[in-house]
């Protein structure tokens, strides 16, 4: 049955149904460029008094071939019978015909030279490929091979000859070059489609055979592309090209492209050509960069190097190999930006930044990314820069006013830079903190003073400029620099000496503001920072109240009281609020009996509680009539008693409003130079001046004019004095001496035994203010003096607690 099945594959059918026979003649089907790789063909023989037919050539080979056999009478059967095909062997064994293989041998032979001559081919494609075909099927495909490859090796060497002549322009050398690969591919393409067959039977079961194709490639590769003369020439002219087109000049990429690819499917892209090509590249680019850095700006220079890239990238787009990139791009990167790293950012980082050139800086970090340590060299610069930029703002005590402004303003802009040029990298944004964390600390103690002063500031009465919004987002900001600064308990120090100012002088532009504040610092620094500040809270929350039932007290008393002076009393804690100085001062009768009567009413009411007045805060509202008309004068309550003495009399000296009112000496100057010299002037100064001296006289200034009813004259309580700063540095410093001694006493009654270098470390773990090791040691030596402590007999340089 096997043989049948052979015999079945071997044989076949004319298109169309009709065969056509001849003696020694193989039948042609009319088929396209590219036959199936299975055809199977029979020769049907029908028994109805026809002459039986031979079968043609392409069925010989096999004795026991069969033929399909129809009944005989199957002209008589009916419609819809079912007809049978009955398979019988050959009578007799096909034979070839003689010098069958020469022939069509030289036939072939004929058919491949026309082609590689670019002449007409005398046979039909289908009948040069029947003619393959029964060659393979008769044991002939290794010698068709042979004969077929020393054909075709023959063309290509006869090739060679042109190539080898010194006359020829490099350009033109290009073009022959391209069109001698283009003819060689064309003919073999022709060549593979008559031989199909023998490239689908013998070259598959032959791995060590190359296929047709493959056949073309090795024999164009080993007698052109491998020869020394051709391969350097060809080589050099394409090296010419690209340095030309990346000098600027237009040149052919078609056929750049067409031969690279050459290159490639010879398999000889990057021996001959890829190695040249980088060292070429290295050379080029390598002069160029050093060049650029030369002669161009930063950002010129970025520019330049990203329009190289650019270009390399279409380079690879059009005509060079993708194996290629890797290398090209590391090359151009590594001459054009790893070379110069240190050049740029040295060359125009800073200015970059300090001009805030956005697209400059997303071009250079977007280019360092591209290279080993790029990112790190410029997170490096970036921060220096911030250092240093930062340290000229906190360093000069001349910008100290604008100082915190200066730093938001510094933070935004580099905070911007960061998001919008550096993709907001992590490593940018801890760099950015750890910069500004380093210089606002440069300057112990005075950046936390003076953004406790710009807080109270912008939570001041009259700060018009910004929204409850705005004023939001501002106290955010505030409190990114707020973390960054070290003494702590310096901003603790002057905010709540800020605080009760604006407490009690009742100069808060909002108490949601202010408690929003509080709750940022509560959840920055925990409860025990802000404590006494709530307490501060609650001491005025209370003091409401107080002050509605005295007043309903007064309400209820028989006796007719001055109602003309409306008092209100704040009770303070004495443990929540700064501490102020005892003034004692002469205070009008008629609220010195008010006073009395209020400590009456609060110490009826809370029994063993003790109360100290405390002038210095205090504020009023004074009714003053002035030639042009009555007028309300908000005062400090200094300001009102040297106001009420003009009641007595029209003018009066230096020394005798000293005398009556006892006001200290420096308050006073204040105070009369806030009523004399300001820009609301009730009183005038003999002689005229800015600075009050001894003897200077002063007079109720009858022609005071002012458009307004309610004047605010300067409070001088909300400008913080020298001594005041003085005063509130020297407590941080207490408390701080207490905080250290506190910490070296619980370290030393756990441990018992401690050397001075460990208890050094110990306490820098557990202060969170900056503190000298002098300083450190000084406190150490107080609490050996106090015995809480003591040197070791045997080692001086070991602790031991006392008990």
């Amino acid at each position: 049955m096997s043989s049948n099945s052979e015999r079945l594959q071997r044989e076949s059918i004319t298109s169309g149904g009709r065969k056509q026979q001849c003696e020694n003649q193989t039948v042609v089907n009319p088929v396209s460029l590219h036959p199936p790789a299975k055809r199977h063909r029979m020769n049907v023989k029908a028994e109805s008094g026809q002459e039986e037919k031979r079968a043609n050539f392409s069925a010989l080979g096999n004795s026991n071939g069969a033929l399909l056999k129809m009944p005989t009478n199957n002209l008589a059967a009916k419609p819809g019978d079912i007809k049978k095909l009955v398979i019988k062997n050959f009578k007799s064994k096909p034979v070839l015909p003689e010098n069958y293989q020469e022939r069509t041998w030289e036939k072939l032979e004929k058919a491949v030279v026309a082609i590689q001559t670019s002449k007409s081919i005398a046979y039909s494609l289908e009948e040069l490929y029947q003619a393959v075909e029964n060659l393979c099927s008769h044991k002939m495909d290794s010698q068709l091979y042979s004969k077929l490859y020393a054909l075709t090796e023959a063309h290509v060497k006869s090739n060679i000859e042109p190539f080898l002549a010194d006359t020829m322009d490099k350009l033109v050398y290009l073009k022959n070059m391209n069109g001698c690969w283009q003819s060689h591919c064309q003919l073999m393409i022709m060549i593979r489609s008559i031989f199909l067959y023998l490239d689908r039977t013998y070259v598959l079961q032959n791995p060590t055979v190359h296929s047709i194709w493959d056949m073309g490639l090795d024999l164009f590769r080993k007698h052109i592309a491998l020869n020394i003369l051709v391969q350097k020439r060809t080589v050099d002219g394409l090296l010419i090209l690209i340095e030309k087109e990346r000098t600027g000049d237009t040149v052919d990429r078609t056929l750049l492209k067409n031969l690279l690819r050459m290159l490639s499917d010879l398999q000889i892209y990057q021996l001959a050509f890829e190695d040249k090509f980088l060292v070429a590249t290295r050379q080029l680019y390598q002069a160029e960069g050093q060049r650029m850095m030369q002669e161009l700006d930063v950002p010129e220079y970025l520019q330049h190097a990203d329009k190289r890239l650019a270009e390399e990238n279409e380079r690879l787009l059009h005509y060079l190999d993708p194996s290629t990139k890797p290398q090209l791009i590391y090359t151009v990167e590594k001459q054009l930006l790893s070379e110069h790293l240190t050049g740029i950012l040295q060359k125009g980082l800073d200015s970059l930044l300090e001009e805030n050139r956005l697209a400059d800086l997303q071009l250079l970090y977007g280019l360092f990314s591209r290279v080993k340590n790029g990112t790190a060299e410029l997170c490096s610069n970036f921060n220096g820069y911030i250092k240093k930029k930062g340290r000229t703002i906190v360093i000069d005590p001349e910008k100290d006013k604008s100082l915190v402004q200066d730093l938001l303003d510094f933070k935004d802009k580099m905070d911007n830079i960061v998001n919008s040029c550096f993709e907001h990298n992590d490593k940018f944004v801890n760099s950015l903190r750890e910069a500004f964390e380093f210089f606002i600390n440069q300057r112990a103690n005075k950046p936390a003073e003076l953004i406790a002063k710009y807080v109270d500031l912008k939570l001041r009465a009259g700060n018009k400029e910004a929204t409850e919004e705005e004023l939001e987002q501002i106290l955010d900001k505030i409190m990114v620099l707020f973390r960054f600064i070290h003494g702590k308990d310096v901003f603790e120090a002057f905010y709540k000496k800020d605080l009760a100012k604006r407490l009690l002088v009742g100069k808060s532009a909002s108490v949601d503001a202010e408690k929003s504040m509080l709750s940022k610092l509560k959840q920055e620094c925990g409860g025990g920072f802000t404590s006494k500040l709530e307490g501060m809270f609650k001491d005025m929350e209370l003091s409401k109240d107080i002050n509605i039932a005295f007043k309903q007290h007064l309400v209820g008393q028989e006796k007719d009281y001055n109602t003309n002076i409306d008092l209100t009393v704040n009770i303070l804690t004495m443990g929540y609020w700064p501490t102020y100085p005892i003034m004692d001062v002469t205070m009008p009768l008629q609220l010195v009996a008010l006073q009395g009567l209020f400590s009456k009413f609060y110490l009826a009411k809370h029994s063993g509680r003790k109360l100290q007045w405390q002038p210095t805060l205090g504020h009023c509202v004074l009714k003053a009539v002035f030639d042009q008309g009555p007028k309300d004068l908000q005062v400090s309550l200094f300001q009102a008693l040297v106001l009420l003495l003009f009641n007595q009399k029209d003018t009066l000296a230096f020394e005798d409003v000293k005398s009556l009112s006892n006001i200290e000496d420096g308050e006073l100057r204040r105070t009369l130079q806030s009523l004399a010299c300001g820009k609301a002037r009730v009183i005038t100064k003999i002689p005229k001046g800015r600075e009050i001296e001894d003897g200077d006289r002063f007079q109720f200034n009858n022609e005071f004019t002012n458009k307004l009813f309610r004047i605010k004259i300067n409070q001088i309580q909300m400008k913080e004095t020298t001594e005041e700063q003085k005063a509130t540095e020297e407590r941080v410093y207490q408390d701080r001496q207490y905080q250290i001694d506190a910490a070296i006493v619980r370290i030393m009654k756990m441990r018992k035994t401690l050397s001075h270098n460990l208890l050094i470390s110990e306490l820098y773990k557990q202060l969170t203010f900056p503190v000298k090791p002098a300083d450190l040691k000084k406190r150490i030596e107080s609490l050996i003096d106090r015995d809480y402590m003591e040197r070791d007999k045997d080692n001086q340089n070991q602790y031991n607690y006392v008990a």
